[in-house]
């Protein structure tokens, strides 16, 4: 006699596990919680010595597939995708500083990061000293203390576009044995390669241009492999030192990479913000058209700042890639594919002309977010820092009458003309100093 047919219940659960097996051209989207052991021994082999993959939260084919172009693209030796840039950026500090320790950091960065170190990581007993004059060599130095663990800059500040000169401060850095962390989500790896200049750590939001249809959130953090447990050990005692459970250590796994080996084995399992498939398979798409769509949002945005610079309505243009900005100077070094997109520019009518020609554009789309392949545009002093002091928001550009632009990669004429009709529209007072 045949075995009986299982249960009802029992074949909605189990028919159709073995699916066939196929080479798919597009990665293939990994989404589930967890992998099945072909044997006793495999499951031993995973949780011993981390071969193959158990739990998504620990690892996922799919996310590794993209993790391992990420690291390519941006010349470092390992990534490791993260649920946000937020989650980025926390993860790649603390796998370098704790409680007690200092870190030095860009007074020109996102807002949310300031808030990260000021509100989150001074709980947890890590200071932070802020360096305002960021192309000041002297400026980083003398910020430095015996504590301090990390230096953290972006390659392109929000909102004044502010240019961090990566190779003067990486040398730094170098001075006191200290890495250096890189926010490059404005720059991308396409523009920019902050490791090659000697950056330790490169974060980016993924949300943003690396993905660029604005549908998911992620993170990344870029290791460059640069760790010397010989010169850093005694900076960073965690990750020379073995294990908790007197297993190896960080660098003894992961040589150069110990930062991200220990934020990939330690920190990220254990607080958890780990990046679901679905997303990481989202982010590997947007990557395949990275340097098509970058070229084309940094050429744009070239042709909209000086159209923009040129209007009597408009009192100032915080573009870095044109020659009137500060930093111009450091654009052929740093930048020498396009300058990037997103930049602030503000109008002689303050806060009403700002408020007249965001409710006015059509083909800017008004959203927090950028990177996106539509232009958005915001007004940074209601909304991205609106929790800053009216003196903190000067010293980085923010005014009343201050948009910030995410140039997109439609049609450059229709954009001038979207802004053309906008500025049309503001009475006569707003249209001069």
């Amino acid at each position: 006699m045949s075995d009986p047919q299982p249960g009802f219940s029992t074949r909605q659960v189990h028919v159709g596990e073995d699916v066939a097996s196929a080479t798919p051209r597009a990665t293939p989207i990994h989404l589930t919680a967890g992998f099945t052991f072909d044997s006793f021994q495999q499951g031993v082999d995973h949780f011993g010595a981390g071969v193959g993959f158990g739990y998504t939260r620990i690892g996922n084919p799919t996310t590794d597939a993209v993790e391992r172009k990420l690291a390519s693209l941006d010349g470092g030796t390992s990534a490791l995708l993260v649920a946000s840039g937020q989650a980025a950026v926390t993860g790649a500090i603390l796998s370098s500083a704790g409680a007690g320790d200092h870190i030095v950091v860009s007074d020109h960065i996102y807002e949310g990061s300031r808030g990260l170190f000021l509100d989150v990581l001074a709980r947890f007993g890590i200071e932070t000293s802020f360096v305002s004059d960021i192309r000041n060599a002297q400026a980083w130095r003398n910020a430095i203390r015996p504590n301090t663990k990390v230096l953290f800059g972006e390659t392109i500040s929000n909102a004044a576009n502010r240019l961090l000169d990566v190779r003067q401060v990486a040398d730094i850095a170098e001075e006191h044995g200290i890495p250096l962390i890189v926010d490059s989500t404005f720059s991308t790896a396409y523009l920019q390669r902050p490791l090659e200049d000697g950056a330790a750590l490169v974060v980016h939001s993924t949300s943003k241009f690396i993905s660029g249809q604005g549908a998911v959130i992620g993170g990344v953090i870029i290791d460059g492999g640069h760790f010397d447990p010989a010169r850093d050990g005694a900076r960073a005692p965690h990750l020379v030192a073995p294990g908790a459970h007197g297993d190896a250590s960080a660098a003894e796994k992961h040589g150069g990479s110990a930062r991200l080996g220990w934020a990939r084995d330690v920190l990220v399992p254990r607080l958890g913000p780990s990046l679901s498939p679905l997303n990481a398979f989202f982010i590997g798409q947007g990557l395949e058209t990275l340097s098509l769509r970058v070229r084309e949002h940094s050429r744009n945005a070239a042709v909209v700042a000086a159209w923009l610079e040129a209007q009597p309505a408009v009192a100032s243009v915080d573009y870095v890639g044109l020659p009137s900005h500060p930093d111009h100077d450091l654009v052929e070094r740093l930048l020498p594919r396009g300058a990037g997109s997103v930049f602030t520019f503000t109008l002689h009518g303050g806060r009403a002309a700002a408020e007249h020609v965001i409710e006015s554009v059509q083909t800017f789309t008004h959203m927090t977010h950028l990177g996106d392949v539509r232009s958005l545009i915001l007004h940074p002093a209601t909304t991205s820092h609106v929790h800053a002091t009216p003196d903190r928001r000067a010293d980085v550009g923010v005014h009343e009458g201050t948009l910030r632009v995410s140039i997109g990669i439609e049609d450059v004429d229709d954009l001038i003309a979207d802004l053309d009709r906008a500025f049309a529209g503001l009475p006569t007072e707003a249209v001069t100093a």
